[in-house]
């Protein structure tokens, strides 16, 4: 078997949007001489920032494709208060403009892969139900199709971001069900770029586009590989289910890994191992 090369260094740049926000960009190119197959690009989760990716932009690097991903607004190294959102379609609008950008410096003929996580995956899912631009591949891990609200979430959720759209209040979110992987929560805590805020509007949208993007599912046409916890405690493994259930099965593959927590990529070695296996056999017939 030929020795592979030395994986590149990735590279932090600065992308300015539409409105003159400053976005964080992470690109991880494949080294020189090696052929591309493609392009993913990656959409983090509520609270993270894309750095948290390396291990799996290094997968996919191995398997041929060029990875780029970016801290999306209010998270990370981007501009924006923690967790906030300055207007509904902020998330959609972004990632058009990346997935404009990126397009642009993609050899020709090539595809295109949006892979998000969790919010991440909604956004992903959300632009794509909403043909914002084409794509040609689509993967979500433990998308947040279903955030799973109480009673009491759904009532703040009805008066809040009516009259405080941008008060940012604590996520809710018990960073011990990341990962069976103790390590994984722990790297989390101590990441001064990772963050606990959620605003109003943002809880909107998560609310408002799981149950919208659920309900295109039936007419989904962009080929996908959709991957989730059975054993998720961050979303509710319900809107997964119910997405897998309505959506062609000629467009969109599935798999629940029963045992897993909400990071699919991050559980440890021997449950996260078979997760890979599925992204990689199912990106090679991209």
């Amino acid at each position: 078997m030929p020795m592979r090369s030395e994986p590149a260094a990735s590279t932090l740049t600065t992308f300015t949007a539409a409105d003159g926000e400053n976005l964080a960009v992470q690109d991880w190119p494949l080294p020189e001489g090696e052929p591309q197959h493609g392009t993913v690009l990656l959409v983090h989760g509520l609270g993270e920032h894309v750095g948290r990716y390396d291990h799996v932009a290094r997968r996919l690097n191995d398997w041929g494709f060029a990875v780029r991903g970016y801290d999306q607004y209010g998270h990370g190294e981007s501009g924006g208060p923690r967790g906030g959102l300055t207007h509904d379609t902020r998330l959609l609008d972004d990632l058009a403009d990346m997935v404009d950008a990126t397009r642009a410096r993609m050899p020709a003929g090539q595809p295109l892969v949006l892979l998000g996580h969790s919010m991440g995956g909604l956004v992903a899912a959300r632009f794509v139900a909403m043909n914002l631009r084409p794509v040609d591949a689509l993967v979500l891990s433990s998308p947040a199709l279903d955030p799973g609200l109480n009673a009491v979430q759904k009532l703040l959720l009805a008066t809040l971001p009516r009259i405080a759209p941008n008060l940012r209040v604590g996520n809710g979110l018990d960073a011990r069900y990341l990962s069976h992987d103790p390590a994984v929560p722990a790297a989390y805590l101590a990441d001064p770029l990772c963050h606990d805020r959620i605003s109003g509007r943002l809880a909107r949208f998560i609310a408002q586009g799981g149950p919208a993007t659920v309900a295109r599912a039936a007419h989904w046409r962009v080929p996908t590989l959709l991957l989730w916890a059975g054993s998720d405690r961050l979303v509710n493994p319900a809107g997964s289910r119910a997405f897998a259930a309505a959506a062609p099965k000629a467009a969109v593959q599935s798999h629940c890994f029963e045992p897993l927590y909400h990071e699919i990529f991050n559980e440890s070695p021997e449950l996260a191992e078979p997760v890979f296996d599925r992204l990689r056999q199912w990106l090679q017939k991209i």
